[in-house]
């Protein structure tokens, strides 16, 4: 089963191939893959969370396919292994998913996360693209992730689109020094 380790150094490898399957999501009553991976990892995870209702930046909500007037729900996520702030992880979910699953408003989203609130819904993730890049880092980031402004984070923008096309949440993903990622394609 393909996993998120960390190994001695503290390198994070990020594997991509089965992360978003229900059963990983939720394996131990986890409230999320990030959650699910590192306890299997043998680390302590652990969120800070920030839940808002606001306008998406111009550049999320052109992936939304909203207007920058539209509200969102913002799921602002502070990341950690152990006492190590890892990642940002910022949620942006249209109102039609908010309105049909309110519990991804609320901070603590239950087994499985947003995702599984999602499917209950009957707004199941079907397809995820994730676009990787790197993006300077703000002043904020900086502070939190312990680089200097300007410094070249890796990003990963996650889309996931219902089997109807729908797309019901982008989160970007800035993480902090020391990720590698993984992903699987199959050739055949």
């Amino acid at each position: 089963m393909a996993s998120n380790t960390i190994d001695p150094t503290g390198m994070i490898v990020r594997d991509a191939r089965s992360r978003y399957r229900t059963a990983q999501r939720e394996e131990s009553g986890a409230h999320g893959a990030f959650e699910a991976e590192t306890k299997r990892g043998g680390g302590a995870p652990r969120s800070e969370v920030e839940v808002a209702r606001s306008a998406a930046p111009a550049d999320i909500a052109e992936l939304l396919g909203i207007a920058t007037s539209d509200e969102v729900v913002v799921r602002a996520r502070k990341m950690y292994v152990g006492d190590r702030l890892v990642q940002l992880a910022d949620s942006y979910i249209p109102g039609f998913v908010a309105a049909a699953a309110p519990a991804v408003a609320q901070l603590d989203t239950g087994v499985g996360g947003i995702i599984s609130r999602m499917s209950e819904a009957g707004l199941t993730q079907t397809t995820v693209i994730e676009d990787v890049d790197q993006r300077p880092a703000t002043a904020e980031q900086a502070a939190a992730l312990g680089v200097e402004p300007g410094d070249q984070l890796m990003t990963i923008t996650h889309s996931a689109t219902t089997e109807e096309g729908r797309i019901v949440e982008i989160t970007r993903h800035t993480l902090g020094p020391g990720w590698k990622l993984r992903f699987e394609v199959p050739l055949a």
